[in-house]
Parts: structure tokens; sequence; C-alpha cells
């Protein structure tokens, strides 16, 4: 255990900040396997914008790697421009 009171802060403030990301990236995945799961183009496009925002976000707090994000918005990308196809 950590004797330091900075020490016992530092703890606190971790969990915190673990709890908020998981609540972040969970948040992510769901919207990432609901756009997935679309069948409809126009949803789907509409939708397309929101978890493309969302995956940035993630990226952009180190929740996920940018080139992962990257992967993900093109894939995304490239499923919805398929529905209209």
């Amino acid at each position: 255990m950590a004797n330091h009171k900075s020490a016992l802060k530092r703890i606190r403030q971790n969990e915190v900040r673990r709890l908020r990301n998981k609540y972040y990236h969970k948040t992510a995945r769901t919207a990432l396997r609901n756009l997935r799961a679309e069948e409809e183009q126009t949803v789907a496009a509409e939708q397309l914008p929101k978890v493309i925002s969302l995956i940035d976000k993630l990226a952009k707090k180190n929740i996920i790697h940018k080139n992962k994000a990257a992967n993900l918005k093109s894939k995304l990308t490239r499923q919805v421009a398929k529905l209209a196809s």
C-alpha cells in the first residue's frame, strides 16, 4: 500500500480515470456494433458521423491508438458505402 499522500491521491485519480475510459470505450463499441448490424443505407449514413466522432474522441484521449481509429473509420465508411450499392 502507498505511504505518501500524493501516491494515495494518484491511486484515487487512476481509478476514476480508468472507469471513465472504460465507459467511453464501451459506449463507442456498442455504437460500432449497432452500425455494423444496420442493413438500411440511410440509417447507417446517419449514424456514421456520430460513430466517427466517438472514435475520434477515443483516439484524442489515448484510449485507442490513432491508427486503430483510422482503420475503424475506413472500414466503417467502406461498409456504409457498400450498403448503397
